[in-house]
Formats: structure tokens, C-alpha cells, sequence
């Protein structure tokens, strides 16, 4: 137990030393996050904190290997693993340092995060089997590939995403440390106990300067690095001991980051962005919504985490079957934080979920159209074929009227229409009018569509289509058949 106490207060004491020093190289550096849209602060704050965290967790590590007791011992008898994690955790270091200081591209880092956490996988930390009660043990056998990938990948990522306030992502951080701490040292595991006791030490004194106001960020060097290890420690915690509280409760410390990351996810997937774009859409924005400050908004974040990882502590002391129904219960009491907080409702995200099944439904019919049309254009040997190539497309698409004027050199003019076969559009009826050129490279005088389409109900799909027309007419021109 000395030795515990030992990592965690040196571990703290070279955080309160170095994070200053950093906070002075930060700014020599120009390695500063500068207010935007997206931050929530007023003036420049240096964003390379991970350093500091980095260096005072590591330090204390290595230097256990070092130690003639018992701990060290167990430290030196996992050594080849313990070197590869730790080698592989500060591959992620220096990726999300290159971000903070060059800027990287999202997919970088996520094949980055891909390619260290097969590694991981590798030298044989993995997700292999989840005893659920005593009666029922799963083994995931060939699945335990992607769902060690899934694990590490998606909570190095949690960790990065709840990094949006003042002393949000360490505090939350802090205390899933703290808690899968005990966890090991419940089950007598000591490197496990001393990783995350050297990490919680070092964002004990990183939170001195990172709480609100924050004179630095921890930035993505530090929050991924964070969040890489301590889903690698987890994963190599949950496979001393097969049963669900080993994975369950490090789940529970990082509920908020983890819901809100896969919200989020979701949130962009019906929106159709990227995943990896940003907004201001996360569980704290909400909060600072309601009218909170940046300060209560992160303690209660804080007193969230700790009750959810407080009761998760029961599953310690349940047994078989109950185990798993304390997990569901605390999950669906987050979920209920969530719902309330308004980061989860049900209704818009059904709305959202038919008006892109109707947006992707229409975008395929719209291709249809286009394909079939372009069969048409193909086929056109004399200008009489290209006009009925357009006059057929035009009425796959939807328009209301098509009409090309052509101005011979002599200014001679000639005009070929095409309406709707039933009548005209009615007052009522929406429609967007385009005038469209003819590219004839000198060949011939001026060639102009005028194009109306109907609306129907979607601005977008009205622009699509007339895409979609533009480019049946810059492919298939007409002047080779003049």
C-alpha cells in the first residue's frame, strides 16, 4: 500500500513541477488555443498540457520497474507487454502532440489510434470472454478482434470529445482512474493499480492549473493519450478476471464521455455530416444551455460520474445474474441524464431518422432517372433524338418546362418548349427557374436552357436534379450533331 501512495503523491508532486513549465513552452511555442466559434473562452490559453501529464505518469512508471519489492517484481515479470502498452500510448502522445502544434486530419489520428491499438491486440491484451453470471460465460472467440478494436479506439476518442471545458475531460478522467484503481487493487492487481494511480496522480496536479479559469489545456496529446491508456489498462484488467465488472465498471466512470460520443455519432449520421465534425451539440453545451456557468457545469459533470461510478462499485459485491441487472439499471438511469439534460430525444430522432430514409430514397430514385436518361442521349444520332433525349429527361426530373434557345451567327433565333404533358404547374405549384448555356467550343451561335423544376418539397432535391441535367447536357452535347 506504501508503494501506491508513493506513485500517486509523486506522480501529483511532478505534475504541480513540470505544468508550469510547459505552460511557459506552450506559449514560446505559439501552441495556444485561440477563441472561436466552437470554444467557449475569451482569450488565448496554451493546449499542450498532455506533456505534463504525460511525463509525470510515464516517469513514475518506469521508475517502479526499478523497485526490489513486490510490485516491482510483478511489474518486471509482464515487462514485454508493459514496455509494447506504454510504447504504443506514447505512439498516441506524439500523434495528438503533432495535432496541437501542425494540425492533423481526423482520419489520421483515427488510423493512428487503429494501428496502436493493434498492437495492443497483438501482443495479446484483448477482449476474449465476458463471464455475464456463473452459469454463463462469453467467449467471443475470432469478434474478439473487432470488439478490442471498438473498445480501445472508441473511448481514446470519449475521452478526446469530453474535452470541451475547463478541467472536464481530466476530472472525469481522474475518477475513472480512481475507480478501476480500486477495482485492481480489490483483485490484487498490482501494475494495474500503479498505472492508474500514476495517471490519477498526474491529473490531480494537471487540475490545479486546468480547472476553471484554466491556465492550459491538456489538448489532444493529453486527452488522447488519456483515453488510450486507460482502455488498454482496462482491457488488460478485464482479462485477470473474466467477469462483466472488470469491462462494466470503467464503462460506468466514462458514461458521460461515452454516451455523449455515441449521441453525437448519431447526431452528425442523421444530419448527414462527417462523424468526425465538430459543433456544439455535446452534453456540456447542453447544460451551458440551461444556464449553467462553465464551473457548475463541470462539478456537476464531475458529481454525475462519481455517483454512477459510485453505484457501479456495487456490482463488487453482487454475484451471478444480479450483477448484470445492477449494470442495465445504472445504464438506463445515465441514459434517463441524458434525456433530461436534452442531449437524447426521442421523437426528433425518429422525425430525423424518416426524413433520411425519404432523403435517401428519393436521392436513388433520382439516379434511376438519371441513368435511365442517359440511355436516351446515348442513343441520340441526329439533333431530333438529343431534343427527345431532353424532353424525356426533363420529365424523369421533374421539371416543369424546358425550353432552348438557339442564336445562329446570321442572329438567327429558334426556340424548341417542352411543358408537362397534363398542363402547366398551378399557381400553388413551387418551381425554380435556371437559365442554362450550351457549351459549343465556335462551332455554332448561342445555345441557352431555361429550365423550370419542380419543388416538391425539397429545395435540395429540386438543385440536385438540376445537377443531375447539367450533367446529361455537358456529356452528351449536342453540337457533334448539328
Amino acid at each position: 500500500m506504501k508503494t501506491y501512495l508513493a506513485v500517486y503523491l509523486s506522480s501529483a508532486l511532478l505534475a504541480l513541477v513540470i505544468t508550469p513549465v510547459v505552460i511557459w513552452l506552450a506559449r514560446k511555442l505559439n501552441a495556444v488555443n485561440r477563441p472561436d466559434v466552437r470554444t467557449v473562452h475569451s482569450k488565448p490559453i496554451p493546449r499542450i498540457g498532455g506533456v505534463a501529464i504525460f511525463v509525470s505518469a510515464t516517469a513514475l512508471i518506469l521508475c517502479v520497474l526499478l523497485l526490489p519489492n513486490l510490485v516491482g517484481q510483478r511489474f518486471r515479470i509482464i515487462k514485454p507487454q508493459l514496455v509494447v502498452l506504454l510504447s504504443a500510448a506514447t505512439f498516441i502522445f506524439a500523434v495528438g502532440l503533432i495535432d496541437d502544434l501542425k494540425g492533423l486530419r481526423a482520419r489520421t489520428k483515427f488510423l493512428a489510434e487503429l494501428a496502436a491499438a493493434l498492437i495492443i491486440y497483438a501482443i495479446g491484451i484483448r477482449i476474449k470472454s465476458v463471464a455475464v453470471a456463473d452459469w454463463l460465460t462469453i467467449d467471443f472467440g475470432w469478434f474478439s478482434l473487432p470488439l478490442t478494436l471498438l473498445w480501445i479506439v472508441g473511448i481514446t476518442n470519449a475521452v478526446n470529445l469530453s474535452d470541451g471545458l475547463d478541467g472536464l475531460a481530466a476530472g472525469i478522467s481522474a475518477i475513472a482512474c480512481g475507480v478501476i484503481a480500486i477495482l485492481a487493487i480489490q483483485g490484487g492487481q498490482a501494475v494495474m493499480a500503479v498505472l492508474m494511480l500514476a495517471l490519477l496522480g498526474s491529473l490531480t496536479g494537471f487540475l490545479f492549473f486546468n480547472f476553471n479559469p484554466a491556465r492550459i489545456f491538456m489538448g489532444d496529446c493529453g486527452s488522447l493519450f488519456l483515453g488510450f491508456t486507460i482502455a488498454s489498462a482496462s482491457v488488460l484488467s478485464s482479462m485477470k478476471s473474466s467477469a462483466l465488472v472488470g469491462l462494466a465498471l470503467p464503462m460506468l466512470a466514462l458514461g458521460i464521455p461515452i454516451f455523449d460520443t455515441l449521441f453525437s455519432m448519431l447526431r452528425r449520421f442523421l444530419e448527414r455530416r462527417s462523424i468526425f465534425s465538430p459543433d456544439r451539440s455535446h452534453f456540456h453545451h447542453h447544460l451551458l444551455a440551461l444556464g449553467l456557468n462553465q464551473r457548475h457545469v463541470v462539478i456537476l459533470a464531475y458529481a454525475v460520474t462519481c455517483l454512477f461510478a459510485g453505484l457501479g462499485l456495487f456490482m463488487m459485491v453482487t454475484r451471478s445474474i444480479n450483477t448484470l441487472v445492477v449494470f442495465l439499471c445504472i445504464l438506463l438511469l445515465l441514459l434517463l441524464v441524458f434525456r433530461v439534460v436534452g442531449s437524447v430525444r426521442l421523437r426528433q430522432t425518429i422525425a430525423s431518422l424518416q426524413k433520411k430514409y425519404e432523403f435517401s430514397s428519393r436521392r436513388r430514385r433520382e439516379q434511376m432517372n438519371f441513368e435511365q436518361a442517359q440511355l436516351y442521349f446515348r442513343n441520340a444520332r441526329t439533333f431530333s433524338d438529343w431534343w427527345q433525349a431532353v424532353c424525356e429527361a426533363a420529365k424523369r426530373m421533374d421539371f416543369a418546362w424546358v425550353s432552348l434557345k438557339t442564336k445562329d451567327k446570321d442572329e438567327t433565333e429558334q426556340t424548341e418548349v417542352w411543358r408537362l404533358a397534363d398542363s402547366a404547374p398551378s399557381a400553388k405549384s413551387e418551381v425554380i427557374v435556371m437559365n442554362m448555356p450550351v457549351r459549343n467550343h465556335g462551332l455554332a451561335g448561342a445555345m441557352e436552357f431555361e429550365i423550370a423544376i419542380l419543388v416538391n418539397g425539397s429545395l435540395e432535391s429540386a438543385g440536385h436534379r438540376a445537377t443531375l441535367f447539367s450533367r446529361l447536357i455537358d456529356e452528351h452535347n449536342v453540337i457533334g450533331l448539328l
